[in-house]
């Protein structure tokens, strides 16, 4: 009896976020409310109060859940006992541009995350997390930078703050872009092309060298 109300509260749980992920899309972050996710989903606002604080804590929870199928390789790359960090990061961000164009849940979150959601202040502290999450970003990229560059697959001069942010900026630019204007290329078909060529910058670019 006890598992069975575990299953159906996580049932209810993910019932509201895929409710919040079609209300967010179809209004905007700022402009959906506690009571038009509680409709979608079918369930009462007390409900939502139940699995999540606020609106807040139910967008971050979309955002985690999007990251989840991905986070082994994330950590793999970022281990110093992986033998090839560097095939681990590419492989990564291949996956990562292929699941905008391929994924519809993803690519409805990623257009969420990239064009729908403002920082208003009913929205309290989502622009600090958001700022937060970049941040751990950037330094999970930096680390597995500095491991491929113990294995030798990068540069030993590499600036490696340096080029984890602009790599970091570069997948963001390149999902928002394509998310304006999907029929200009194939991001999946592409997603080799682009992501080998930002590394090739990493290991060429005497801009990406410490000075």
């Amino acid at each position: 009896m006890v598992r069975r109300t575990k299953e159906e509260a996580e049932e209810t749980r993910l019932q509201i976020l895929d409710a919040a992920e079609r209300t967010f899309h179809d209004k905007g972050v700022s402009r959906a409310s506690l009571a038009d996710i509680a409709a979608a989903a079918g369930v009462s606002r007390g409900a939502i109060y139940w699995h999540f604080q606020n609106k807040v804590d139910l967008f971050q929870a979309m955002i985690d859940r999007l990251r989840m199928p991905l986070e082994d390789l994330a950590q793999a790359s970022q281990s110093e006992n992986e033998p090839d960090p560097l095939g681990r990061m590419r492989e990564l961000l291949v996956q990562v541009l292929r699941r905008v164009e391929l994924d519809a849940q993803c690519r409805r979150v990623s257009e969420i995350f990239q064009h729908k959601c403002e920082y208003t202040e009913e929205l309290g502290d989502l622009r600090q997390k958001m700022q937060t999450f970049n941040l751990e970003c950037d330094q999970r990229i930096e680390k597995s930078l500095r491991n491929a560059v113990k294995r030798g697959q990068l540069p030993d001069d590499l600036d490696c703050r340096l080029a984890a942010f602009s790599l970091h900026a570069h997948i963001s630019g390149l999902q928002a872009h394509w998310l304006l204007a999907p029929g200009q290329l194939s991001l999946a078909a592409q997603a080799e092309n682009l992501i080998d060529g930002l590394l090739d910058m990493l290991r060429s670019s005497p801009a990406m060298r410490q000075r």
